[in-house]
């Protein structure tokens, strides 16, 4: 334990449910939570903005959220609170260092692992490998059910959730076609010319 953080802050938005994804981190060493109630649809530049006003309110000098949602897979929260702010981010985190207010960031990109530094605050979101959470204890959580949970609406904290999305529809993709086998080369690019005219 480096215990480089002096107060840990989990933060939700969404509906009273919720709120209990907020005991369980806080019975895994959260010191306080945030729940943003809402049972409107959240979109990231949403949360992204609920997020910004929670920021103001707390001056944190690290904000660590998940690489994605489990929704939607939209990989957008993090990146959008860290142009809101006009912080620096590191995004897709496997490693973090933290050292004299400054941070050390290791992530994957297409040709291998990158190092970067900046300085604090700022947004950082975390791939799988960044850590192993700690498990939730029987005595944790019975403290965790005295913790302070702050609650906030999203008027409260001056963000309107309006729908900048509509759905128009939902389709499954075109079922695929079964392979065909040929006897040789000569009827393969035949095939691939004249049925598939994927080659000239």
């Amino acid at each position: 334990m480096k215990k480089v953080a002096t107060e840990i802050i989990a933060v939700t938005v969404g509906p009273s449910a919720s709120q209990e994804q907020l005991r369980t981190a806080l019975a895994m060493g959260a010191d306080r939570g945030i729940h943003v109630q809402t049972d409107a649809e959240t979109l990231p530049i949403h949360v992204a903005k609920l997020f910004k006003a929670i920021c103001e309110k707390e001056s944190p000098d690290l904000v660590i959220m998940g690489k994605q949602a489990i929704d939607d897979d939209c990989n957008q929260t993090g990146q959008m609170l860290a142009a809101l702010n006009g912080w620096p981010q590191g995004a897709f985190a496997s490693e973090l260092i933290v050292e004299d207010g400054s941070l050390q960031v290791t992530r994957e990109v297409d040709s291998g692992m990158e190092t970067i530094s900046m300085k604090t605050p700022a947004v950082v979101t975390a791939d799988l490998r960044l850590n192993e959470p700690r498990y939730a204890t029987l005595p944790n959580i019975m403290k965790a059910k005295k913790k302070k949970i702050a609650k906030f609406s999203t008027d409260d904290l001056g963000v309107t959730m309006k729908q900048h999305l509509t759905i128009k529809t939902v389709a499954e993709p075109p079922k695929r076609e079964g392979g065909a086998k040929v006897a040789d080369v000569d009827e393969l690019i035949d095939k691939l010319r004249n049925v598939a005219k994927v080659i000239d």
